[in-house]
């Protein structure tokens, strides 16, 4: 069964399990996750499950819904998305732990924190920067000029290789360390070189799905991966 983990402050204080066709998320006690803050709306946002998957649907809320640092109206969720609401991260995934509320608040306040702002901003550059690239891209986090690099439409390679479709620095880095492989609109980054040199998010990884928002480390070089 579907579950969300709701954290505030990257503490777990609810785990909902369902098994209905939609669940609704907002600040008031009618909701089947309630999130007790002002800068949530009282009917926020609210997920659908059917045969194609899990929905998530923004309710014209004051301070939106973002899903992998997105700001979305709908989308499918994936395994392990984080969905972001006022304050709160919701993670969903499919685990069962039982379910807990919180109380009511009248009112929806404007959202003015300083994650609220850096959200709204950074999604505005993002898609500014894919829409200028001509689509999904890897923005370079290492160097002052903040070069990007378009993700091609089959694959892109990462190494230390002139031939490399991203060059890459560190001593032990392979010719051609990584690659990232677009299947529809999927990317997935594998590790094709010397163990333990690329990274997702901190984690070593071998073989993983890409977010919006992820941050690839691959030796010394780190790049954000931004959805087109």
């Amino acid at each position: 069964m579907p579950e969300i983990i709701v954290k505030y402050a990257d503490k777990v204080i609810e785990r909902v399990v369902t098994e209905k066709e939609r669940i609704s998320i907002g600040r008031t006690s009618e909701n089947d996750i309630i999130l007790d803050n002002r800068g949530v709306s009282r009917k926020h946002a609210q997920i659908e499950f059917s045969d194609k998957g899990a929905l998530i649907i923004d309710n014209d809320s004051l301070n939106g819904t973002f899903v992998n640092h997105r700001k979305v109206n709908e989308t499918f969720l994936q395994d392990h998305d984080t969905i972001t609401i006022g304050k709160f991260d919701l993670v969903f995934n499919q685990e069962s732990q039982p379910v807990r509320k919180m109380s009511d608040m009248d009112g929806t306040m404007v959202l003015n924190t300083r994650k609220q702002k850096e959200l709204v901003v950074q999604d505005s550059e993002d898609k500014e920067l894919a829409a200028a690239a001509g689509g999904t891209v890897l923005l370079a986090l290492d160097g002052s000029d903040k070069k990007r690099f378009r993700v091609g439409d089959d694959t892109t390679t990462l190494g230390k290789s002139s031939f490399a479709n991203v060059q890459v620095k560190g001593f032990w880095i392979s010719k051609l360390q990584a690659k990232i492989i677009r299947e529809g609109d999927s990317f997935t980054l594998m590790n094709i070189g010397h163990n333990g040199k690329t990274k997702v998010n901190g984690e070593v990884v071998t073989t993983v799905t890409l977010k919006n928002g992820d941050i690839i480390e691959v030796g010394k070089s780190v790049f954000r991966f931004i959805e087109g």
